[in-house]
């Protein structure tokens, strides 16, 4: 478990703002205990997935971007969604069949 600045440390391309932006806006959903949000394994993966996809973004003049748009990138993804579904004690490959 990770408080905001040791996320901010891990992570090291998003900054606190954007963190607390982000959990604002609900795409990462930490935990809450008395002394702040609280981060486990899966939002960091989160985190660093978001970071992944705004640097693709900004690299695309026009800001089209597709998941996995980078064909060198699918393995990651998989890894990552793998690592979700254990973090959250699924099967991943229940939630493979299910996409």
């Amino acid at each position: 478990m990770l408080y905001e600045h040791d996320v901010v440390a891990a992570v090291r391309r998003v900054e606190l703002r954007e963190l607390r932006l982000w959990v604002e806006m609900g795409w990462v959903k930490p935990a809450g205990s008395d002394h702040g949000p609280v981060f486990d394994d899966l939002d960091v993966a989160r985190i660093r997935l978001v970071c992944d996809l705004r640097k693709d973004m900004a690299r695309r003049s026009c800001g089209a971007v597709t998941v996995g748009s980078d064909p060198r990138a699918a393995p990651r993804i998989a890894r990552i969604g793998r690592g979700c579904g254990h973090a959250a004690g699924r099967d991943p490959s229940s939630d493979c069949r299910r996409l």
